[in-house]
C-alpha cells in the first residue's frame, strides 16, 4: 500500500490529500529515509511524522488489502515512543 494511502486509513493523518503535502514537503520518513507519498509499505516499517509542532514514530503492524473501518484503524500500527 502507498504511504499517503496508509496515513490516510490509519487515521495517522486525516485526509490523503494533506499526507500528500506533508511526504512531499519531506517531513515524513520510513525507515529513517525522506519518503515520497508513493512509497510502498510493508510490515515491519518505522514511520516518523513531522506534522504541526509533534513528532509521531509509529512501526507499521498490518498493511491492509482494502480501506478498514475506524474501529480497526488502531490495529494497523504501534506507537514508539
Amino acid at each position: 500500500m502507498r504511504l499517503d494511502k496508509f496515513l490516510k486509513v490509519s487515521r495517522l493523518i486525516k485526509r490523503r490529500t494533506v499526507a500528500n503535502d506533508v511526504s512531499d514537503q519531506g517531513r515524513v520518513f520510513v525507515n529513517g529515509v525522506i519518503a515520497k507519498p508513493s512509497k510502498q509499505l510493508k510490515t515491519g516499517d518505522i514511520i516518523k511524522i513531522e506534522h504541526y509542532n509533534k513528532t509521531v514514530e509509529v512501526k507499521v503492524l498490518i498493511v491492509p488489502e482494502r480501506n478498514i473501518s475506524a474501529q480497526e484503524a488502531g490495529t494497523l500500527y504501534e506507537e514508539i515512543k
